[in-house]
């Protein structure tokens, strides 16, 4: 660990490796989301809210997708990230971009995303602890109550039809993820629950949503995260 910056390099394997900081790191919870919707091929690809960038670091660490672009609203995170690419070499396959999925730059095009994926804040405003920390604050609960909408709705401005938008939630939230994916025009089509071990209640759920998809969801056996 740098003390000075309270930075550390956490290994990933494959040669592959990121920094990552108290307040821009990374959990189980993306592990899980980057193997769910881990890009096939030479898939077209958007990570939202990125953070320090592990999701697109893991999937190139496995070969795919050849190219991935990567947003985060908080420049330090994206700066963070920038340098883990460097560092790794993938400087020609990961562009980072500091904006919200709110206002999105032109330089990122609209309608072309093969897949697009997000773990977002899971809290609603001011429920539970709040941290002090805006960082932390903004990594954990929504800024408002249509925080979810307008993430979907960014999300399928960037995917072409039939592109798939993923992310993780709270179970509690499902009700809240479905509509605003329907309302985006995005069609809920897979569901993984993520339980601590047989017989748990569910702590977790995967779902992957396809732009201008039709009714029907495929309902996967839960996942066992001990």
């Amino acid at each position: 660990m740098t003390a000075a910056t309270g930075e550390r390099w956490e290994e990933l394997g494959g040669g592959i490796g990121v920094l990552v900081t108290r307040e821009h790191g990374f959990g189980a919870d993306a592990l899980l989301l980057a193997a769910f919707a881990r890009p096939c091929g030479r898939e077209r690809v958007c990570d939202l809210g990125t953070g320090c960038g592990i999701l697109p670091f893991l999937w190139l660490r496995d070969g795919v997708p050849s190219h991935v672009d990567a947003v985060d609203v908080e420049p330090r995170a994206v700066m963070l990230a920038e340098r883990s690419c460097l560092r790794n070499g993938l400087t020609d396959r990961i562009r980072f971009l500091t904006a919200d999925w709110d206002a999105l730059p032109d330089s990122l095009p609209r309608g072309v995303f093969d897949r697009v994926s997000c773990n977002p804040p899971y809290f609603p405003p001011e429920s539970g602890e709040v941290s002090r920390d805006a960082v932390v604050r903004r990594a954990r609960h929504e800024p408002d109550g249509e925080m979810l909408e307008r993430l979907c709705r960014s999300a399928a401005g960037l995917l072409k039809n039939g592109g798939k938008f993923c992310l993780c939630h709270r179970p509690e939230r499902l009700c809240d993820v479905f509509f605003a994916l329907r309302r985006a025009g995005l069609e809920p089509k897979v569901l993984r629950l993520v339980q601590a071990r047989a017989g748990a209640t569910p702590r977790l759920f995967l779902c992957e949503a396809r732009k201008g998809g039709k009714p029907g969801l495929r309902i996967l056996p839960p996942l066992l995260s001990e």
